[in-house]
């Protein structure tokens, strides 16, 4: 962290530009010694003499060292719109702490697409994908979804309405909208499926309307996807058992689960599906695996999915602290239950699935000496048998939960 401590002054700006700006505002930039922001951004500021540096890249392991080296000088920062809705606002009170910040917001884009469609904000799910995969669109695309989406670029749009075309949701509406606030501001309506403009305007934002074809597959937030959903050679935690485990697992916004002897990645993926802002890391010792833990991750829209090859408990020994871990292989491993029990930060919950003899000895010792819940899940499903319809058992789980 630098140490000057100077407060830097953060201004929204919009594609309106310094006509924009509220009196305010202007008079931030205009007593600032130094300006940063995107070469965009300092274009909209009219000449002064205040020195104009332009963003390098990447931006976020050169912010120390750029404060410190203005150090003792006015800083002002132009950020595009709400500094601290997806803004470079809340990534420099990370770097250099809230209380050196003074930040003026502008209307964000949001809420200028709202207004234009006449949206209640509240009602919309907002996704960025600046710089960011367009999966993680996934799972937002719900039927009936309102949708606002923060482009990357000219060519993001295209980029969704193929995403939406896969997913079975050609019919969607979309609104991409140019330049908002500005003198040039543009408006393109389509549906994903009809989508004419490879290229719009780069400064842009997508509005959709989630309408699902009759070949789109429900894939919702809440946990016990379809087996179907993902790539799998066997090892595969089955839906009914998934959902199971995901309630006792007790998914909380922003915590991070270890998934250990991950197979293919179904606990994680769901965890991280159940929150944006929820983490997990896959261990997983099989390469082939682990490749397709990665790619169930990007289908299901979980592309920051951390998956480790390596066998458990050494590839545990780097990872950060979780607050939950789930084993559901490799259990009986020497000093992997313990080391995810040592792990475990206070209030963490560890749960284990065994479906072999020597598994559930282990776990029921562990109950024994731990508490928490032993349960016993059987599942049966309906198959044919000759003519008739019967009973189908699935292999039985034996279950231990615990908090710590």
């Amino acid at each position: 962290m630098s140490e000057q401590r100077e407060p830097v002054d953060v201004v929204g700006i919009g594609a309106d530009g310094w006509d924009g700006l509220s009196p305010a505002a202007r008079r931030r930039v205009e007593a600032a010694e130094v300006v940063f922001g995107s070469r965009r951004q300092l274009d909209l500021v009219p000449p002064g003499a205040a020195e104009r540096v332009p963003w390098p890249a990447p931006l976020l392991p050169a912010l120390p060292e750029l404060f410190a080296a203005h150090s003792g000088r006015a800083i002002c920062v132009l950020a595009s719109g709400d500094p601290q809705f997806h803004g470079i606002g809340a990534t420099l009170a990370r770097v250099l702490g809230p209380e050196r910040l003074r930040v003026l917001p502008h209307v964000s884009s949001v809420a200028l697409a709202c207004a234009r469609l006449g949206w209640a904000e509240q009602d919309v799910a907002v996704v960025s994908l600046v710089g960011r995969h367009p999966e993680l669109l996934h799972p937002e695309i719900q039927p009936g979804r309102r949708l606002v989406v923060l482009s990357s670029d000219a060519h993001t749009p295209a980029r969704v309405a193929a995403l939406l075309v896969a997913r079975g949701f050609g019919a969607s509406e979309l609104a991409v909208l140019g330049d908002l606030g500005s003198a040039a501001e543009s408006r393109v309506d389509s549906t994903a499926g009809d989508w004419p403009h490879p290229e719009v305007s780069a400064l842009n934002v997508i509005a959709v309307r989630c309408v699902p074809g009759p070949e789109a597959e429900r894939l919702p937030r809440t946990p016990g996807l379809p087996d179907s959903a993902f790539q799998h050679d066997g090892q595969l935690t089955k839906r009914d058992v998934r959902a199971l485990t995901l309630a006792r697992l007790a998914p909380t916004p922003g915590e991070l689960l270890w998934d250990v002897g991950a197979g293919a990645g179904s606990i994680a993926i769901e965890w991280m599906r159940c929150d944006p802002a929820n983490r997990a890391v896959a261990v997983e010792h099989r390469e082939d695996r682990a490749a397709r833990i990665t790619a169930n991750a990007m289908a299901l829209g979980v592309p920051g999915l951390d998956v480790v090859v390596g066998a458990a408990p050494e590839a545990l020994a780097e990872l950060a602290a979780p607050d939950a871990v789930f084993v559901g292989g490799g259990a009986t491993a020497p000093g992997v239950l313990e080391r995810c029990w040592a792990a475990l930060r206070p209030g963490g919950r560890l749960v284990v699935n065994a479906v072999t003899i020597e598994s559930e000895v282990l776990v029921a010792d562990w109950y024994a000496r731990c508490g928490g819940e032993l349960v016993r899940i059987a599942a049966e499903h309906a198959s044919p048998v000759g003519g008739f319809t019967g009973w189908r058992p699935a292999m039985r789980v034996t279950q231990w939960a615990v908090a710590r």
